[in-house]
């Protein structure tokens, strides 16, 4: 099979040729490939040729494409030779003003540094992997005499063992609640723990074990630690036949409440095994990782196999140009996907990739142990991964099917609002605030593939603005988002300017709106009020548009019901960010403004004195009782609370 084309094998064997003259997207690139090329040509004076990574910058400083190599020198040369490159490389080379070169030990390390540049950066013609969220995994917390297990996410917890990842918090709130019922576990805080006087509901539904008032002893309920976290590590089969070895014992003995115990805890572990849509004898951590292509685009299905069950799986669909190979997309994927991540012992893929081998000894240089990439000819392994390709087949389709649904929608949408043409970014802005308290702005962003979560965004109101007086918040919003801007994008060529803003309320708004953008010199960008009707349901919305006649749409028309869409999306993100503030702002301690004062000192004085009020109206004398309060500090937080005295 002959290499498929990337900026890292620019003169594959089917790379399209062409001619110094031709011109790309209506430009010549003859001037801009020579700069390229001698700038090029400039890095190659002091390259060297060992392993490393180069990265391509543009004369914004924006990096273009980050590239690994064995020998530097060998690699980059191949831009220089301009007339052999395809077309989209020839681009790049064309926008390169200067390089940028890490050198590495192996071309392992470089294959690590690259993905690390690559999910960081996210260069324009590199492949991306998109919509990388965190993984829920479960935690069993080992900072306490009496351990929890909980849902964690984040960074791996220094202090606890992390079981996972997990697909989705479903599965892993539906493994937790099965593994209270077999293990009876706490899941509570510390300081709930340490403040229960008799046992909470948890322990009446035989969820817990009530350690918090001692109806079990330390030494059993270590026991049933150690057990949950053997399950949790694989050895579920052991613990299993075990249960059923004391199940029968008890009931031998007559022991008829014990053997109940013990049945019980046999479901609760069975029903966790059971509950998964594929499992594989034999196969207890591995990653099944499938692609599938069409239409110029790709889906990436990841499945999660830990502790012989399934953790559940994962849609991906990573960003390239039409013409990359699935080698090439699957090779790039992987990287990325466990660049920040640990990899499990087996990864079975779909297809063959690019440096197989490379990418086995980069995974096991980050994970301390040896990774094997399989890929399943036959049997049971080669039936997961056919699951797997089925599931990403249906996803793209799925995903294929919405996008068309969305583009015919921003079409229609154009059409009713007399657009010069189809939207490619709309942004809507709504505002929230209680009683003028807590104000804040959301902006929330929509394209042809649906909502752009990633390019939303929430503002503080910061200015002198009377409570409530919401024509000055969306003043204030509109002002900071679109100076910005034109500040990070004046020649708009990141996609990040709107053609379409929709916004919350009626003519009022609007004109705040439009002398905002007035005031900025904008004349561009189109501007819709979305208000509601008369009688402010739902269905009788009128739409605002500067020097045009309002429209109303029918209220079965999918226009309409888009625009609704949209506009309850900026209300649910702006009231949800306003919330969180407010919840943020009621959360804070009058000790939280007191010099000198952290977390556990705050814990201390609390623990001692009971309330803040009650730190507040201590005599300096009791400050100075309190353990890790100095008498330099007790002087400053009883200054602080006597200043006007």
């Amino acid at each position: 099979m002959k290499p498929p084309v990337s900026p890292e094998n620019p003169t594959g064997d089917d790379a399209p040729k062409r001619e110094i003259g031709l011109s790309l997207d209506g430009d010549k690139i003859d001037g801009g490939a020579a700069r390229g090329v001698e700038a090029i040509k400039n890095a190659l004076k002091t390259m060297p040729g060992s392993a490393g990574v180069y990265r391509m910058i543009d004369d914004k400083e924006r990096v273009l494409y980050v590239g690994k190599a064995k020998n530097l020198k060998k690699r980059v040369v191949a831009y220089t030779r301009i007339m052999q490159l395809p077309i989209r490389i020839a681009r790049m080379v064309a926008q390169t003003v200067r390089m940028e070169i890490i050198t590495t030990h192996t071309e392992a390390e470089a294959l690590l540094l690259e993905s690390n540049l690559i999910k960081k950066l996210k260069p324009r013609y590199n492949i991306l992997l998109r919509d990388d969220k965190s993984f829920p995994y479960i935690l069993i917390t080992e900072d306490h005499d009496y351990p929890r297990i909980v849902k964690h996410r984040g960074a791996r917890a220094k202090d606890g063992s992390c079981f996972g990842p997990f697909a989705s918090a479903w599965a892993v709130n539906n493994t937790i609640n099965h593994l209270q019922r077999a293990f009876l576990l706490r899941s509570c805080t510390d300081g709930v723990f340490s403040n229960r006087s008799r046992p909470c509901l948890l322990y009446q539904i035989k969820r817990c074990a009530a350690p918090c008032v001692d109806r079990i002893s330390k030494p059993e309920y270590d026991q049933l630690v150690d057990i949950c976290r053997d399950f949790l590590t694989g050895r579920s089969q052991k613990i299993l036949k075990q249960l059923e070895a004391d199940m029968m014992d008890a009931s031998e003995k007559m022991e008829f409440e014990q053997a109940a115990m013990y049945r019980d805890r046999i479901r609760a572990l069975s029903q966790i095994r059971s509950h998964q849509d594929i499992n594989l004898e034999g196969v207890e951590e591995a990653d099944v990782i499938a692609l599938h292509q069409e239409g110029g685009q790709s889906c990436v299905q990841v499945f999660f196999f830990r502790s012989g069950s399934n953790y559940g799986n994962r849609s991906y669909f990573p960003r390239h140009e039409q013409s990359a190979e699935i080698p090439e997309i699957l090779s790039a994927f992987v990287g990325q996907f466990y660049a920040d991540k640990p990899a499990p012992k087996q990864i079975f893929l779909s297809h063959e990739i690019e440096g197989q081998e490379l990418v086995e000894n980069a995974l096991g240089i980050n994970n301390d142990r040896k990774i094997e990439l399989l890929v399943p000819k036959r049997g049971g392994k080669r039936k997961l991964v056919e699951h797997a390709l089925t599931n990403a087949k249906d996803a793209l389709g799925r995903r294929l099917a919405e996008s068309a649904t969305q583009r015919k929608l921003l079409e229609d949408l154009a059409d009713k609002l007399d657009l010069e043409s189809t939207p490619e970014r709309i942004e809507v802005y709504d505002n929230s605030h209680t009683q003028g308290t807590n104000m804040v702005g959301g902006m929330v962003v929509a394209g042809p593939e649906g909502f752009m979560k990633n390019a939303y965004r929430k503002f503080n109101i910061k200015g002198d603005i009377a409570p409530g007086d919401d024509f000055a918040m969306m003043r204030e919003v509109l002002t900071r988002r679109f100076a910005r801007a034109q500040k990070e994008d004046p020649d708009r060529e990141n996609g990040t300017w709107p053609d379409l803003c929709l916004i919350d309320g009626g003519l009022g708004q609007l004109g705040v709106a439009r002398e905002v953008l007035e005031d900025l010199g904008i004349e561009d960008v189109m501007l819709v009020g979305v208000a509601k009707g008369v009688d402010r349901n739902a269905g009788k919305e009128v739409l605002h548009i500067p020097g045009k006649a309002p429209v109303r749409l029918d209220m079965k028309d999918p226009v309409l019901y888009f625009i609704q869409r949209l506009r309850d999306e900026a209300h649910r993100w702006a009231i949800g960010t306003h919330r969180a503030k407010r919840g943020k702002q009621m959360g804070k301690s009058v000790l939280d403004s007191v010099p000198g004062v952290g977390g556990a000192r705050k814990k201390a004085l609390l623990h001692h004195f009971g309330s803040a009020r009650g730190v507040a109206d201590a005599g300096l004398s009791d400050l100075e009782a309190v353990d890790g309060i100095s008498a330099a500090l007790a002087r400053k937080i009883y200054d602080h609370f006597h200043s006007n005295d």
